[in-house]
């Protein structure tokens, strides 16, 4: 029998605790996510290097921001068992989040979550974290295939990178 490391484990451990179950999965907290207290904390967005990829958005801990392909730059498509594996930047209510590092301002927004509240949104992107990056500098989702599509990291000028890690690929834009 074949052992399963990283990611895979990760992910194959998530998926099968979300399936059948109602409860809230254990999955790390959703960074930069408003707080469920009485008060609430201030999403950020900043940019931070991965080898292989460049300058990308992450988020106030430095974890790396994705955008999810069949989202197609206009709405949050990642719900249920997805935004499990993939939780969304959700911003605060009437709060704008937090910018540095490059992070245009113009190209910020938020749309609405199917399952509550809004979520961050970069050059029309809805921006969401990945449970398999445990630290800053890490991008084991990028160009990653699961929970129905393509994973990527989006740059500070709004480029969707389609390249893998360490790979000699260009960054490409938004087009899909």
């Amino acid at each position: 029998m074949r052992k399963l490391f990283g990611p895979t484990a990760i992910l194959l451990g998530l998926a099968a605790s979300a399936c059948g179950s109602s409860s809230t999965p254990t999955s790390p907290p959703q960074t930069g996510s408003r707080s469920s207290g009485s008060g609430s904390t201030s999403v950020a967005v900043k940019t931070g290097k991965v080898a292989g990829l460049g300058t990308v958005l992450v988020d106030s801990t430095g974890r790396t921001l994705y955008v999810f392909a069949p989202d197609k730059a206009k709405k949050v498509t990642c719900t249920g068992a997805c935004s499990s594996v993939w939780p969304p930047l959700k911003d605060a209510p009437g709060q704008k989040p937090t910018l540095s590092g490059g992070v245009k301002a113009s190209l910020v927004s938020s749309d609405p979550d199917p399952s509550g509240g809004s979520v961050v949104t970069y050059n029309g992107w809805p921006l969401y974290l990945y449970v398999a990056d445990p630290s800053s500098g890490t991008a084991h989702g990028q160009a990653l295939n699961s929970s129905g599509g393509l994973w990527y990291v989006i740059t500070p000028s709004g480029q969707v990178v389609k390249k893998k890690a360490g790979a000699g690929a260009s960054t490409n834009g938004t087009g899909y």
